[in-house]
């Protein structure tokens, strides 16, 4: 049995990349829904030690891709709770554990982003994700769990109507209105391509000399600057290549009205200089193919149409 737990966007098409693995899936969450035919379904809260341990017991592998609310106060209260959790539950049960992560622990970093890169958080949601991320890396050093952390830039695809892109480049030009940048448009930024997250992570998860590292998941290494990327949607969508700049007092002020815009207030550095993602290790590892930025949005904008 492989599990995933939290069936969001993520979590939703890493299920249909398992199946290229097995046919034993289980999806957990508050309310899950098939994704395959012959999905198992369980309805748990992650927050609750009782419920996560019922929801491994049984999991040879299990896939943590929870999304919790974008709220600073939330995360510092859910997720060390939510990955205690799910540590005890694997332990218990010998279930090994792959991690989808993001790179908020690294702060902002001049240059590439590797593996290698010193954690230095320079936001109280990126401390968040450094303290949780310890917390299993800790568990791997010691060898009481067999682990693997997968971490993804900002991402990007079909079926990802929470994402950045979606948000306010695609989501805008679906609706006819002019897309929207965080900033500065002339840096290059970094997006990973969910199609080819999931099936790396599938593939991490399946092969067993995987464990107990950090990888970064596949990523096009020849980074776009915001103008580019918004040039090749709208040439997508057929429509003239205009946007909206955001200043960060626009932001502050929407920031008001709009608590997400307010929670991403201290993310702003990643939209003020270059964000720059390596995934070379995977590439170098496996031979994998990434889908190049200008044929992802090709495929993000035809789901939308």
């Amino acid at each position: 049995m492989q599990t995933i737990l939290g069936v969001g966007t993520v979590g939703t098409e890493l299920a249909k990349a398992l199946t290229t693995y097995t046919k034993n899936i289980r999806l957990v969450g508050r309310n899950p829904k098939k994704v395959n035919q012959n999905d198992e379904l369980f309805q748990a809260n992650l927050t609750n030690l009782e419920e996560t341990l019922r929801a491994v017991e049984g999991s040879e592998i299990v896939y943590l891709t929870v999304g919790i609310p974008y709220s600073t106060k939330v995360w510092e209260k859910e997720w060390p709770l939510v990955m205690q959790n799910v540590i005890t539950a694997c332990k218990k049960h010998n279930a090994k554990l792959v991690f989808f992560d993001n790179v908020y622990m690294y702060g902002k970093v001049s240059g590439w982003m590797t593996e290698e890169t010193p954690i230095k958080p320079s936001s109280k949601k990126g401390e968040v994700r450094a303290r949780v991320a310890e917390m299993l890396l800790q568990e791997m050093r010691n060898g009481k769990l067999k682990a693997l952390i997968a971490r993804s830039a900002d991402f990007y695809g079909p079926n990802t109507p929470t994402s950045v892109l979606s948000v306010m480049v695609f989501g805008n030009l679906k609706k006819r209105k002019k897309p929207q940048w965080m900033l500065n448009d002339g840096v290059k930024h970094t997006f990973t391509y969910v199609p080819d997250a999931v099936r790396a992570m599938a593939l991490l998860g399946n092969t067993e000399s995987a464990y107990n590292q950090v990888w970064h998941l596949p990523t096009d290494k020849n980074a776009l600057t915001g103008k580019e990327i918004i040039k090749f949607a709208t040439e997508a969508f057929g429509v003239e290549s205009h946007h909206t700049l955001l200043s960060r007092g626009m932001l502050r002020m929407a920031g008001f009205f709009v608590e997400v815009v307010k929670e991403n207030m201290e993310m702003l550095y990643q939209n003020e200089a270059d964000y720059l993602f390596d995934s070379s290790k995977f590439e170098n590892t496996f031979k994998f193919q990434v889908t190049p930025y200008k044929k992802g949005i090709m495929e993000t904008v035809r789901s939308l149409k």
